[in-house]
């Protein structure tokens, strides 16, 4: 008998969630923004999305488009990632990190035909990099922007995969995260899944709001991918997300060692930074880790 897949109700606390993340590697989080926020992402995205081009190989997928720079082209989108429920539980689960940024924005649009992808993790990004399995480097979303039936090629995942060691799995392994529109899947990036295949007449949409531990470099380069003159509009608590912020001490200053929070402001705005609250999560991190370490050992 198939497994059903972890739910929890919009109230969750990121705590909840992140404990859901912890054992089960992955939970759907049920209506969690409303339909009208991503009528406004749809109308906003719409035409990018019919510009985009299909994947070229069965991973991205041959009937699939990808479709990121959210930040610059979609205001809708920015209230979607910065989502009180997403943003608290990238902060709690990557807790371990002196700071979490942005990894990458992408609307994943599977059109009728598409066969299922892979199963795979998502922090073989970092160059096939072998974390350790007590660290987790991803906070992964994918909203659905339609209904997420099975049919039409829901997200499959593999429950507990997180905690085993690198394997393939089979499809058969897997099991559909469906949920309804505006809801969201949490996952983690040790958790094997991958696309199903879409055997529907009908578009199966989400988008991808990935954030990431502070000291890796992002998937998507958002410097690059929101001009700055865009960039100067946006709330501060928006930008230090997207990676204007240290990633932890002395990692990613511009200058003579200046906040880079500092590119975005004239010359006499210059921030020298300011590194206390950096050591001192930095020196929280490092005391919560050498607990746990003790704790395991005893």
């Amino acid at each position: 008998m198939t497994p059903k897949a972890v739910h929890l109700p919009n109230t969750a606390t990121p705590e909840e969630i992140s404990a859901a993340l912890r054992e089960h590697g992955y939970c759907i989080v049920d209506d969690l923004v409303p339909a009208e926020l991503m009528d406004r992402i749809d109308a906003e995205m719409g035409p990018y999305v019919d510009h985009s081009l299909y994947g070229d190989d069965g991973f991205v997928g041959k009937l699939t488009k990808r479709t990121g720079a959210m930040i610059a082209r979609s205001p809708a989108a920015r209230e979607l990632i910065m989502n009180p429920t997403a943003i608290g539980t990238a902060g709690k689960f990557l807790e371990k990190a002196t700071t979490f940024q942005l990894h990458l924005t992408q609307i994943i649009s599977v059109f009728p035909g598409s066969k299922a992808q892979p199963i795979h993790r998502d922090q073989v990004a970092w160059d096939f990099f072998p974390f350790p399995r007590d660290y987790e480097v991803q906070c992964n979303l994918l909203w659905a922007m339609t209904d997420y039936t099975e049919d039409m090629g829901a997200t499959r995942v593999v429950p507990g995969s997180h905690l085993l060691d690198d394997r393939e799995y089979a499809i058969e392994d897997s099991i559909p995260a469906e949920m309804t529109r505006g809801s969201a899947l949490f996952y983690t990036g040790k958790v094997y899944h991958g696309a199903g295949e879409n055997k529907s007449d009908r578009l199966r949409q989400a988008i991808n709001i990935t954030y990431a531990v502070g000291w890796v470099r992002q998937e998507e380069n958002q410097y690059l991918t929101t001009p700055l003159e865009i960039a100067r509009t946006l709330p501060e608590d928006l930008l230090k997300v997207m990676g204007y912020q240290m990633g932890c001490f002395a990692m990613g200053y511009v200058g003579d060692f200046e906040d880079p929070m500092t590119v975005l402001h004239p010359p006499q705005e210059r921030r020298v930074l300011n590194t206390d609250i950096i050591k001192r999560k930095a020196s929280e991190a490092m005391d919560a880790d050498k607990l746990f370490r003790d704790s395991t050992a005893a």
